[in-house]
């Protein structure tokens, strides 16, 4: 059976390539970033490595500097002493030369003498000893200039020929490092040419090559290179090995920390000597032992507070069912009574109510304070669940003259959640918007999404302050304390509303705004156990936004009361069922 032709592997064009190369390049900017923001060690060593490379760098330019002006200073200083004294000696060599071949030898006539040029740069060059080479020129006879060894003589600069030209008797010798050329495969090389005017018709050059001089500059430039490197190195060795030692101490005093926050309360640092970094871990450990100590004192206190409100609560029952009997039978009685009677016959059965109600919530809180909260999980209907709700709060909504506004999607919005306590969330959330709507109409607008179902509870009563979004579901809170409760609220509602709604992996959070009302929006996950990252309803009510939007305000960023949301924030979306916005 033939093998299945290999699909040829689509070629990308350059642009995806450049684009390929910029996101490895940011991912590894980025690592990098992170690990040297994370270690101290690589910061200090990384400084110290900047720093004596810096130190290095300015005494290496000093040093070289110094050697080399120093080599340079002494070449030149023995080269024009050496020029001065070989000019004297080519002064009378030029001159006697110079008298032979203008009388002759025997004084009667001129001989077949050769060019006394030639003949002193000769004899200068034999004194030399290969240490340097003459150039002379006879200025009052054009091209009469002589040379000793391969020297170029255009290697001579003309500024400098005309310094030695216009030279006067204060300043005789001139000197300039030149890069000399050879005639023949010899390389150029620097040196340094002196020269002076002997006899006013001869230029004198000596030509001192500095090969020797720059070999050595080098070999040092490469000692010093070499030394400083190793130094350097050496240097950030030595600033490892010292941050190490401070460095290890600190890491295991923060991984202490770390185990002793994740609840490991016996999490203890050992001591080693008696230094600053010995003392830190004493105190750390002093500070854990005391720490523990405080937690167990406050975890037992906890304990014991929990069991009494428990015990109370279920002690207070048995009392309050016979208190109970017998108030209904006053309050059945009522009519037969003289009207002060039944007056304090109708007021002990509400307040009875009351103490029930209170009496249920107490026996809540405490079950969720001991942690055995359950949930009875079932695939709901929550339209049906808003509706239930709502049935049950609207005997107190005629009371107070309120009417419901409900916005409910045509399609079912199934979810996972116990029913029995999401209703009890909508109820505290609907008596608490009774309370505080100033009979005023209550909005009440269910939404969903692909993995959320949202209930949002809208007034326009007095609405919250700055800050008592979060506030207002602590237990027995009031926004203002003067102000009684017409309905006979226990102040446990909304804490309760609270840890039904984290129960489910849910949020409940507030918004308000004096004078513009408050809105509290449920939002729970369309399955069980799946993490919520969004809602389908906006927190801030749209008319709100719009109208801020349109004044030029800035909504503000509120914190959810529950659960956590991701950095970027809800994203707001139409939803068309809903009749609001999702956000995910």
């Amino acid at each position: 059976m033939p093998a299945p032709a290999r699909k040829p592997r689509r070629r990308r064009t350059p642009g995806q390539i450049a684009r390929g190369v910029r996101r490895r390049a940011r991912r590894l900017a980025g690592r990098l970033r992170r690990v040297w923001r994370r270690s101290l060690q690589l910061r200090v060593v990384t400084s110290t490595l900047v720093l004596s490379m810096a130190v290095v760098v300015v005494l290496g330019v000093f040093l070289m500097q110094s050697i080399y002006a120093s080599v340079h200073n002494a070449s030149e200083v023995s080269a024009v002493a050496e020029s001065q004294a070989n000019n004297a000696t080519a002064s009378g060599y030029l001159s006697q030369l110079s008298d032979i071949g203008d009388t002759g030898q025997d004084g009667t006539a001129p001989g077949p003498v050769g060019d006394p040029a030639d003949t002193a740069a000769q004899a200068l060059a034999d004194r030399s000893g290969g240490r340097y080479d003459v150039v002379i020129y006879n200025t009052s006879m054009v091209g009469q200039g002589r040379v000793s060894g391969q020297i170029d003589p255009l290697s001579i600069p003309a500024s400098l020929r005309a310094d030695v030209r216009n030279s006067d008797e204060d300043h005789p010798l001139w000197h300039q490092t030149v890069t000399v050329r050879y005639i023949g495969a010899k390389q150029p090389e620097p040196a340094l040419v002196v020269g002076a005017m002997v006899n006013g018709t001869y230029e004198i050059y000596h030509v001192f090559p500095l090969g020797d001089e720059e070999k050595t500059f080098q070999a040092v430039q490469r000692m010093l290179i070499g030394a400083g490197a190793a130094l350097v190195l050496l240097l950030a060795g030595v600033a490892s090995l010292v941050t190490r030692q401070v460095v290890i101490p600190v890491r295991l005093a923060r991984q202490a920390a770390e185990r002793l926050a994740a609840g490991r309360l016996e999490e203890r640092l050992k001591v080693r000597g008696e230094d600053d970094l010995a003392r830190l871990a004493t105190s750390f450990n002093e500070m854990a032992s005391t720490l523990a100590v405080k937690i167990h004192q406050l975890e037992e206190l906890s304990q014991v507070q929990r069991q009494f409100v428990s015990d109370v609560s279920h002690e207070l029952r048995t009392p309050l069912t016979t208190v109970r009997m017998a108030a209904d039978l006053l309050y059945e009685g009522r009519e037969d009574f003289d009207p002060s009677s039944a007056r304090a016959a109708e007021l002990m059965q509400n307040q009875l109510e009351r103490f029930e109600s209170m009496l249920a919530d107490l026996l809540e809180i405490s079950r969720y304070d001991a942690g055995a909260a359950t949930l009875d999980l079932d695939p709901v209907d929550m339209r049906d669940v808003v509706l239930r709700a709502v049935g049950d709060s609207e005997t107190l909504a005629e009371r107070q003259a309120t009417r419901f506004e409900l916005r409910l999607p045509n399609e079912p919005c199934m979810a996972e959640v116990d029913s029995r306590r999401v209703e009890r969330i909508l109820r505290n959330l609907l008596f608490n918007a009774i309370e505080h709507g100033e009979g005023r109409e209550i909005v009440v607008t269910l939404g969903a999404d692909r993995d959320a179902v949202a209930v949002a509870v809208r007034d326009h009563g007095v609405g919250l302050k700055p800050g008592e979004e979060n506030m207002v579901f602590d237990r027995f809170w009031r926004a203002d304390p003067s102000r009684a409760r017409t309905i006979g609220g226990t102040g446990l509602g909304l804490a309760i509303s609270r840890e039904d709604a984290m129960l489910h992996g849910g949020w409940l959070q507030a918004w308000g705004a004096p004078g513009e009302g408050s809105q509290f929006r449920l939002s729970l996950p369309r399955v069980a156990g799946a993490p919520l990252r969004g809602s389908p309803l906006p927190l801030v009510p749209p008319e709100v936004e719009m109208r801020r939007t349109w004044r030029g305000h800035v909504t503000p960023v509120l914190t959810p009361a529950i659960g956590a949301i991701s950095e970027a924030g809800p994203r707001v979306r139409e939803s068309a069922e809903a009749g609001g916005f999702d956000a995910d």
